[in-house]
């Protein structure tokens, strides 16, 4: 993938002039960044064990490559982490001395494109063929897998008890991180201060390059250990399927998976009740493709993985809300997250841009 030169603004983004003041935040219930589950992580941690929260944030510890806030949390406890969050990132408690990206316009929209659950089958077998066809480098010690994107979420916004729906202004994020996953740094513009972030563990990251490598590439076997380790950490107001989804698509966004690995998971996606084809989607920066997607019933809200409609390549993803929910406040066509792959490389070091020395 081609890095992007500037920061492309999508047809479909609405912004508007300065900063809100800060205010109490939820978060949405679907798709949150990396760094945000890191922060949320932390939060628990040091509620259950009365630590300080200035101290530097620390990669998730997660036991298995499934682990996602959205399968271990229910909706109503993004409302508690998301007030949380925000008033520890405000303060600069994340110890990377940035500040939350604070919303600046209204609810990002969208057209919703129609399902073709007929049409998942043969559009994820031609994906599948298109990634094991691609041979990406094979990366040795001490090298670290590079991701380059834009991103934004829309999340509900309280201030003075009236509750109202706003979007983040799209902002770049990279992130490196070592194949074992224990090391790692974070730039992302208005989430970090401009140098970014330490990402660190003093265990290793399973979703990590070499855990990726260790996992079956039999469609059948890899679908079984994905409901596995879904199940062991999934709230039971998640369904089964979707966290299965879910969990597949996460390692398709900020990892590198091998190309074999890479078939498999889209072969495995195949076998999950529930999954379409939608006929058109729209990335972060605003590249139309074609997408796999899968509904969440409970959250009202469609999980949609994006692709080149030409070469299959994966673009980004995005969540839409589909359906009203009872006491939501999205409206169906809002979309909550919304993300674009811009560069995914192996380098050298930490904090090294691809074509350029360190």
């Amino acid at each position: 993938m081609n890095a992007s030169p500037s920061q492309p603004r999508p047809a479909e983004w609405t912004e508007t002039q300065g900063l809100l003041p800060s205010v109490e935040r939820d978060l949405p219930a679907g798709r949150h960044q990396f760094h945000k589950e890191q922060m949320m992580a932390q939060i628990h941690e040091d509620l259950r064990t009365d630590r300080t929260p200035t101290r530097p944030a620390l990669a998730p510890r997660r036991r298995n490559p499934f682990l996602r806030r959205a399968i271990v949390l229910p909706a109503a406890a993004f409302a508690l982490a998301g007030a949380v969050a925000a008033g520890v990132a405000l303060s600069g408690g994340n110890g990377g001395g940035g500040r939350a990206a604070l919303a600046t316009g209204p609810a990002l929209t969208t057209q919703i494109g129609a399902a073709d659950a007929k049409g998942a089958p043969q559009l994820l077998d031609r994906i599948s063929l298109a990634a094991a066809d691609v041979s990406g480098p094979t990366p040795h010690a001490g090298q670290f897998v590079y991701i380059a994107s834009k991103v934004a979420s829309t999340y509900p916004q309280t201030i003075d008890n009236k509750t109202t729906v706003v979007s983040q202004k799209l902002h770049s994020r990279q992130v490196w991180n070592s194949l074992d996953g224990k090391n790692g740094w974070l730039i992302e513009a208005g989430e970090t201060s401009d140098k970014g972030m330490t990402l660190s563990s003093d265990t290793p990251i399973d979703s990590a390059y070499n855990a990726l490598v260790k996992l079956p590439t039999d469609p059948d076997q890899l679908l079984q250990r994905i409901y596995r380790d879904s199940d062991a950490v999934r709230d039971h107001e998640v369904p089964r399927d979707q966290a299965a989804f879910v969990a597949i698509g996460d390692l398709l966004t900020e990892s590198y998976p091998p190309a074999d690995l890479a078939a498999a998971l889209y072969k495995a996606a195949a076998k999950i009740p529930g999954v379409v084809a939608v006929d058109d989607a729209v990335d972060a920066v605003g590249r139309h493709g074609v997408a796999i997607a899968r509904q969440n019933d409970a959250a009202g809200e469609r999980t949609e993985w994006i692709f080149d409609k030409k070469t299959l390549q994966f673009l980004g993803e995005r969540n839409v809300v589909v359906k009203k929910v009872a006491d939501s406040p999205f409206k169906v066509g809002t979309v909550t997250f919304t993300s674009a792959i811009t560069q995914r490389a192996i380098v050298d070091a930490s904090k090294q841009v691809p074509g350029r020395a360190g």
